[in-house]
């Protein structure tokens, strides 16, 4: 049995019965990166590393699913920075995750392999459940969150990010979902919205989830009704799902971006206030050690001409090059809320503007199954959008990788694994008709220059 017959009975629509007597292929298309590989970027700049030359695409050999577990067939996925730093090996490489992931028990031994098959996000259709699993069936059509976890320790069972164990999947696990097919938890799975198509789901998990848990959920920064809040590169991955929850909650977005181009995006999302950081040439680093105290008073008092205030809420995820101007500009008692340092994670700032003004910095990193889940009902009644830019192929996951690495992507770039071509995977057109046309595919018109 292929995966090409697995696709068949999926667009045919065969049922549940019928998918879950389907016999798997022995191996399946992935895209990966190998362990004899690892040190091939020895002495390479980051900026010089080339995603297109380490993510391979083949057949890997299909493992058996745990009694937690699913076989998914993937139908489309998206690209992560997790992605891009699998890929060049940064800060670490990733083999490292995958020995110690096998040496926990002997379902996880299956992780330890020379290959790392990647991806944090998928949409999908269940094939295959373990003995375990109560709420999927084969058939279903779902999205995956990447929390991987195993709950038997008890540190899970308050907030499963803080477990001990906790890992992102195709990160810091084997078989993610640039594929054909993965095998995942159950607690991953989620319903997929049923007015997008399969790479419109499947970009949002990852991104969407972490903004919601670092603004809406009990965890961060708890925004409120009225909060003005500041938000680095807000057309990117988190940034532009972070955009929308200000304004789904009641809040005062203002978007950083880096080009003009970006301005407008925002505007068309809604966001009435936007700085345009390269026009307005803020240099807040005057030398690799020493910070520009008056950089960071010019963009403050940028911000206070936009909106009138300082930020409650300053959405902060660039690392070393921004930090200093976030906790400067929160406003007294607000909160700078962290999930990255895509720039460099030895971060300085004045402390005196934190502890002085009772400012409080609070870290977040993805998303437990509940707020995943919240995030994932929102983009299912249309409340927040897709914000996926761009379509590859499976094939093309180098060149994918390489744009994202480069910023050169607005938003997400949708992957397509099993799915044979885009707009496929749509079961409520009704339900995406009244949400509109335009506010879902916003992002992709965006990019094609049709705004």
């Amino acid at each position: 049995m292929s995966m090409q017959n697995i696709l068949e009975a999926i667009q045919s629509g065969a049922a549940g019965d019928d998918i879950a007597n389907l016999p798997l292929p022995e191996s399946f298309r992935a895209a990966y990166v190998l362990r004899e590989e690892q040190e091939m970027w020895a002495g390479y700049a980051s900026e010089d590393k080339d995603p297109r030359k380490s993510l391979h695409v083949g057949e890997v050999a299909t493992p058996e699913i745990a009694p937690d577990e699913v076989y998914i067939a993937v139908m489309a996925s998206s690209i992560n920075f997790n992605t891009v730093w699998t890929s060049i090996f940064e800060p670490l490489s990733t083999f490292n995750f995958l020995d110690r992931l096998g040496k926990e028990s002997a379902w996880g031994a299956r992780h330890r392999q020379d290959f790392h098959v990647v991806g944090s996000d998928a949409s999908a259709v269940v094939l295959r459940v373990g003995s375990a699993v109560r709420n999927w069936k084969p058939g279903d059509h779902v999205t995956v969150h990447c929390n991987y976890l195993d709950d038997q320790d008890p540190s899970a069972h308050d907030d499963s990010m803080l477990a001990a164990n906790q890992r992102i999947w195709g990160f810091e696990s084997n078989y993610g979902g640039l594929a054909d097919l993965s095998i995942v938890k159950a607690n991953q799975l989620m319903p997929k919205p049923a007015h997008l198509s399969w790479e419109e789901a499947a970009v949002n998990a990852l991104c969407a989830s972490t903004s919601y848990r670092m603004l809406v959920g009990n965890h961060a920064a708890r925004m409120k009704q009225g909060d003005n809040v500041f938000i680095w590169g807000a057309t990117g991955g988190i940034g532009a799902y972070g955009v929308q929850l200000v304004l789904n909650g009641g809040g005062t977005p203002v978007g950083v971006v880096s080009s003009e181009h970006r301005v407008k995006l925002l505007e068309a999302m809604g966001c009435e206030h936007a700085i345009d950081r390269r026009a307005e040439n803020y240099q807040f680093w005057s030398d690799e050690h020493t910070q520009d105290e008056s950089e960071w008073r010019r963009l403050g008092k940028k911000v206070r001409s936009l909106i009138g205030d300082d930020p409650d809420i300053v959405f902060e995820h660039p690392g070393r090059s921004t930090m200093g101007a976030s906790v400067f500009i929160a406003k007294r008692g607000g909160t700078v809320v962290t999930c990255a340092a895509t720039s460099g994670y030895m971060l300085e700032f004045d402390n005196r503007h934190l502890w002085m003004k009772l400012k409080r910095i609070v870290s977040s990193h993805f998303a437990n199954y509940q707020e995943a889940w919240n995030m994932n009902q929102l983009i299912g009644q249309g409340r927040i959008q897709p914000v996926m830019s761009e379509v590859f192929t499976l094939d093309q996951v180098g060149e994918a990788a390489l744009k994202v690495h480069k910023n050169q992507a607005e938003g997400k770039l949708g992957v397509l694994c099993l799915a044979p071509e885009a707009g496929q995977g749509i079961t409520n057109p009704e339900r995406r008709a009244e949400i509109g046309e335009d506010k879902i595919t916003l992002f992709a018109r965006h990019a094609r220059g049709e705004l």
